[in-house]
């Protein structure tokens, strides 16, 4: 093992991790305590991505596993055939994607101006971006074999 070999990348995606895994169980939505008709499954109040999404909740878990597997890769020192941060940074960009998307597009509750973003919701952006940020670095810093024209 080699922790000495984990670099900017790995720290800023594992660092993202982190606050994806936690933003999943802050608030995320909030209702307009000034409308009463502002719901979320039938209730009123703040509501974090936990009890929000019964999907989408254990695809962002995982997604903040990403940056640790990689920094478990790279302590050990383990071959792969693909650039080392490449997986990291593709699991990156969709838990960004699905995340903005259910923030900005598609907001549960009725209705949906009625529901506001909190802080959870920021720290999970910030966090998935960042799982995406380090997965680049480190796949940009990793070399890639080159082969002979004609070669698969």
């Amino acid at each position: 093992m080699h922790p000495s070999k984990l670099g900017r990348g790995e720290i800023i995606a594992v660092v993202g991790g982190v606050l994806l895994a936690l933003g999943v169980f802050l608030p995320w939505y909030e209702t307009a305590p000034d409308n009463r008709n502002a719901i979320i499954n039938g209730q009123r109040g703040e509501f974090s991505a936990w009890e929000v999404h019964p999907i989408l909740r254990w695809l962002l878990l995982a997604a903040a596993l990403a940056p640790l597997i990689l920094a478990w890769v790279i302590v050990r020192d383990h071959s792969l055939s693909w650039a080392r941060g490449e997986m990291t940074a593709v699991v990156g960009v969709a838990a960004s994607g699905l995340t903005l998307y259910v923030g900005l597009l598609a907001r549960p509750g009725e209705p949906p101006a009625e529901i506001h973003l909190q802080l959870g919701y920021l720290v999970a952006v910030v966090g998935a971006l960042a799982i995406a940020a380090g997965g680049a670095i480190r796949a940009g810093s990793s070399e890639r074999p080159r082969k002979p024209p004609g070669v698969l």
